[in-house]
């Protein structure tokens, strides 16, 4: 028997249906895999039935659909929420989390199938095939990846979407995308993002009609909607209409429920140019309507129960953190130092917030904590309490001492 029959060529394919993995789907079983089409369901808008039967009618021996949109709320999003993790001052992070969470899955399914290979649709040039890749090998080292757009002979072959939706209409492949819209989309509970096609021009705006996670303007009601969200550790555990009495305590209810609302009043939605990882800039549309939502609330909440300097120490390590899970560095002994750090900072963040989202905005209306730090008797200007106001002035005195110092040295400035 030949090398290549006694060889493992069992394939996990992230498959998502569209048109990068339809076609590597055929294109691997061209090289002889047996392949497995995995998908992950993390709250996109899928006929993952349909999908199963695309999979199977062009040559995968199999398809796996794992549900996941629970433990990514639970373990992705909860946890970027309690860090307050944010990329480059706007993004928060919706496809970097999931990242982690998807190849997880496919790392699971890699192990079920006694898989030898995985396979993703990541491009060249961007962020997710580190993401995946980086993942992959911290969960399984031995793993050997199948990345077709870094391989000499399918990039020559395909050297552009055209030539993908060539192959995918000489292989009677349907798709979804069109030469007309041909921008890519990736869509989770957490946020939905836009690529390529016309918006490769940052100068170019966005078509009106790309958003689906978020309202546009026009479409805004008058009337806001006013909801209360209470956090234990820095997790949300529920969310309450004040207008409407609904009531959400299911991670996944919350998750869903604050998209519903965010995406009437039009929160969350970004276009911006930000720095991949591999080194060049690359502009990408975002919606993140309940995640944008989360973000405020459980930033005014920590703000009320953490300690100040505790407070700084926490919030200097997340442009860290989050360039870490921007990266792909999920699985990492950084990314898990950090996070006992973060999960530590969080034991007294409980407590509720009420906000107002309104017109594209979220307005932070009031908040409330049995473990709250205000005093309002310290701060009240209309009671002394417990604070001296001349111990003030040597407060000042011996913060001016450096101040003095320095003109001292520099000299004046006028």
């Amino acid at each position: 028997m030949s090398t290549l029959e006694n060889e493992n060529r069992t394939v996990v394919l992230a498959y998502s249906g569209g048109l990068d993995t339809s076609c590597i789907l055929v294109w691997l079983i061209e090289q002889n895999y047996e392949a497995v089409a995995y998908m992950a369901n993390i709250g996109q808008d899928e006929d993952f039935d349909s999908a199963k039967e695309k999979a199977l009618k062009f040559g995968a021996k199999d398809f796996v659909c794992l549900d996941l949109r629970k433990e990514f709320v639970e373990d992705y999003i909860y946890p970027a929420i309690q860090a307050n993790a944010i990329y480059e001052d706007r993004y928060l992070l919706g496809t970097s989390l999931a990242r982690p969470c998807i190849t997880k899955g496919l790392i699971k399914v890699a192990f079920d199938k006694n898989a030898a290979y995985i396979s993703h649709g990541a491009t060249g040039k961007g962020n997710d095939q580190v993401r995946f890749e980086l993942c992959a090998y911290a969960l399984k080292p031995d793993i050997k990846v199948v990345s077709p757009w870094k391989i000499p002979e399918f990039y020559d072959r395909f050297k552009g979407r055209t030539d993908l939706f060539n192959y995918a209409a000489a292989h009677g492949i349907p798709l979804p995308v069109t030469p007309k819209n041909p921008w890519s989309m990736d869509a989770n509970l957490l946020h939905i993002s836009y690529e390529s096609g016309i918006l490769e021009k940052p100068e170019c705006p966005a078509p009106d009609n790309i958003y689906q996670m978020t309202s546009n303007p026009s479409d805004w009601p008058d009337t806001g909607d006013l909801i209360k969200i209470e956090f234990k550790k820095g997790t949300p555990i529920s969310v309450k209409n004040l207008n409407g009495q609904e009531l959400y305590s299911d991670s996944l209810e919350i998750m869903n429920y604050l998209n519903k609302i965010g995406k009437t009043h039009g929160i969350g939605r970004i276009d911006i140019v930000e720095n991949r990882f591999v080194g060049m800039k690359s502009r990408g549309i975002y919606e993140t309507p309940g995640g944008t939502i989360l973000y405020h609330a459980h930033l005014d909440i920590e703000l009320l129960t953490m300690d100040r300097e505790v407070r700084k120490i926490k919030q200097s390590l997340i442009p860290r953190y989050s360039e870490i899970i921007y990266n792909g560095f999920w699985f990492s002994p950084e990314a898990d130092f950090l996070r006992e750090i973060i999960t530590k900072s969080q034991e007294n963040v409980d407590g509720s917030v009420t906000l107002l989202v309104f017109k594209g905005n979220v307005y932070i209306k009031a908040r409330e904590s049995i473990k709250s730090l205000y005093n309002e008797t310290l701060v009240s200007m209309d009671v002394k309490g417990d604070y001296e106001p001349s111990d003030a002035a040597g407060f000042i005195k011996i913060n001016a001492v450096r101040l003095r110092e320095n003109y001292l040295q520099r000299g004046s400035k006028f």
